[in-house]
Order: C-alpha cells, then structure tokens, then sequence
C-alpha cells in the first residue's frame, strides 16, 4: 500500500471508531418481550379455552405488529375488553340474530319504498352455498355468517343492491366486537401485517384480525388520559369521548346552559346542536370569534383539542366560577341501542364493567393498578 494511503487510511480508523462510539445506541425496548407477554397471557386466560397458545400469541402479537408495548396494562387492557364482548371467541353467538336480520331488512325495505313480498321474492333466490338466502338467514348464528349472507346478497342480487346500497347492516365482529368502519379506515392507513385472504371485512370475523384492530381502536392513539377506564369508555362512545365529555361538562358549569356529556360535540348537519349553542353563547366573554368557536369544537375528534384555545379558556373560566378543579376526563352519558341489547344499558356501565376485568387481570399479572 502506498505511503499516502497508508496515512489516510491510519487518519480514517480512528475517526471511525470515535464515531461508532458516539453513536446513539439503540432505546431499549418497552414492555415485555415475547416470550414473557405470552407466559403473562396465559397466566390470565381461562384455563378451558381452546388453543390458549394461539390466543396469546395473537394477543401479543396485536400489539407488536403496530409497536405498541406489550406491557401489563395494554396486555390486560385488550383482554378486559375481548372477555367482556365475546368471551374469548373469534366469532361469537348471538341468540336470535336470524330473527334481528329480518327486522333489518324489513326496516330498510320500509325506508327504500320496496314490497316485501318482492324482497321475500329475491331472498328466496340460491345463494352461491345452494341455500336460498332465506334459509342461510334463519340458519345464521353469528355476525361472521349472517354478514356473509349479506356480502352475497348484495354482490349477485340486484335487489340486494338497491335495497341495502352496498352497506352490510353487520357493522361490528369478531373477538373484540370492533367497528368494521374502523377497520377498513385504518387498513388504508396502515398495512395489515397478515395475508389478506378476501376482504377486512372478513379479517374483522377472525381471530387474529379482530384482535388486531380492536387492540389498534382501543390504543392506538394518544389520549390525555391517567386511567384506563376512559378508554373503555372511548372503545365504546368512539375515541375523545372521555376527554370531549368532560369538556362539555366544563362547558355546562361555563355558560349555565345544559349540556350532555355525550363526546359530541359538533351536531351532524348544518344546524348548530346543544353544546356548539353553549359555546357560542360564551364566544364574547372568551375573547374568541363564532368561526374560532366552531373550528375548535370540530377538532374533537382529533388528538390536541384540549389544546385548542377554546378548551383552555372554557376550563380556565369555568374553574374560576366554580372555584374548583375540574376533571379532564368523564364517562359520556349515552344510553345503548343495538338490536343485540335487551336491557338498558350505557356506555358507562360497559366503561365500568370493562375496567373491573381489567383490574383483576392485573392483580393475576402482578402489575400495579392506575389509581
């Protein structure tokens, strides 16, 4: 090697090095490692439930696949809500759904001006199984096959088109019960890390599917909360509803007004519903304009809007009349409707009922509580 190379080469190597030294090393990562999250798992799962192996590592694989840390609290979180809506099946049974399909169809034959007697005509048509989607609807016993029946209603019956305009009335699935529109959003938004066979909307009906995107709609996003039971809530109401809820309530102590906690905060439409009234009442007395007011209130379904000036200046005014803290999370007041629900029951108690497992689910993982 000639002289000056070997100098330059000499000057190289040590600066190399120096640099590989300083080089920032790599954060370590948070939560349990693989192994560990499955043995947590497992630890927690019913002890009858079939191919406990696999559900633990959907479970954690849930999490990883969107680099969310398997930690005691998000392990447990996924698993509070995944009992508490299907009891750890892929694709529960729901009693009498045949029975709810018809109501639904006959609903929407009503609002789209179609004879039954020409809807009864169509249903009794041969499905692609050799059944007619009449006796494939009274045979369903669970949300995967009754939407299954609906996909090809729509897809090889020109009624089936008209009648239910390519929106299949199964709006929910799987283990954790998650929003099918959820689901479809998010996979545009971010790969699904699995082969998809047909469609998202099927992958919901699975297991590892259904965990995937509940565990994405349940944390997959950040959230002003120090209690996992503001979550549950939001899985339910829709995500910020907790954090919405307590605005309004802010808000109702504010202008005196009454507001519902709903986590709603702009009204659908043009018309201006009861909390952007409110808040518009106090539009002078915060300094801001009507245009400012609304434009605020329509980041409530984003992330940040507690940082919107109309949010700081509600609590701050607010605090100052009723000279107390007040809370920045609440439980929305909604009450449920679902043709699967025969009692009455609120997002509340889904909230509250939710977090009860979690909790449990901690106390046999050894992790401490958020409260």
């Amino acid at each position: 090697m000639p002289h000056r190379l070997r100098l330059a080469w000499a000057a190289i190597v040590p600066l190399a090095l120096f640099a590989a030294g300083c080089a920032t090393p790599p954060a370590a990562p948070q939560g349990m490692g693989p192994s560990e999250a499955r043995e947590a798992v497992l630890r927690v799962l019913p002890a009858n439930l079939s191919d406990r192996a696999g559900w633990a590592a959907d479970i954690h694989a849930a999490l990883a696949a969107q680099e969310l840390p398997s930690t005691a609290g998000n392990l447990c979180a996924v698993m509070a809500v995944t009992e508490q809506e299907s009891g750890f099946r892929a694709d529960p049974a729901v009693p009498g759904l045949g029975g709810m399909a018809w109501k639904e169809i006959e609903r929407r034959a009503g609002a789209a001006g179609v004879p039954m007697f020409a809807v009864r005509g169509a249903l009794a048509l041969s499905s692609p199984d050799g059944r007619s989607y009449a006796e494939r609807i009274a045979a369903v016993k669970t949300e995967r096959q009754l939407s299954e029946v609906f996909e090809d209603f729509i897809g090889m019956v020109p009624l089936g088109r008209s009648l239910l305009a390519d929106r299949n009335p199964v709006r929910t699935g799987g283990p954790m019960q998650v929003s099918i529109a959820f689901a479809e959003a998010h996979a545009k938004q971010r790969p699904y890390p699995y082969e998809l066979r047909e469609s998202v909307r099927r992958e919901v009906f699975t297991r590892r599917g259904g965990l995937y995107f509940g565990a994405a709609h349940l944390l997959g996003y950040e959230a002003p909360y120090e209690q996992a039971l503001y979550r549950f809530a939001d899985f339910n109401a829709g995500r910020w509803a907790s954090r919405n809820a307590a605005f309004q309530n802010a808000l109702a102590v504010a202008s005196g007004l009454p507001v519902t906690p709903d986590g709603d905060l702009v009204a659908p439409g043009a018309q201006r519903g009861e909390t952007e009234r409110a808040a518009q009442s106090l539009a002078a007395r915060l300094g801001l304009s009507e245009a400012a007011v609304r434009r605020d209130l329509e980041r409530g379904e984003d992330a940040g809007f507690e940082k919107t000036a109309l949010a700081e200046r509600v609590f701050a005014y607010a605090e100052q009349l009723d000279r107390r803290a007040l809370p920045r999370a609440a439980l929305p007041k909604i009450e449920l409707h679902s043709p699967k629900i025969t009692r009455k029951l609120t997002t509340e108690w889904f909230a509250r009922r939710v977090d009860e497992r979690y909790r449990r689910c901690l106390e046999r993982i050894g992790a401490p509580r958020d409260d």
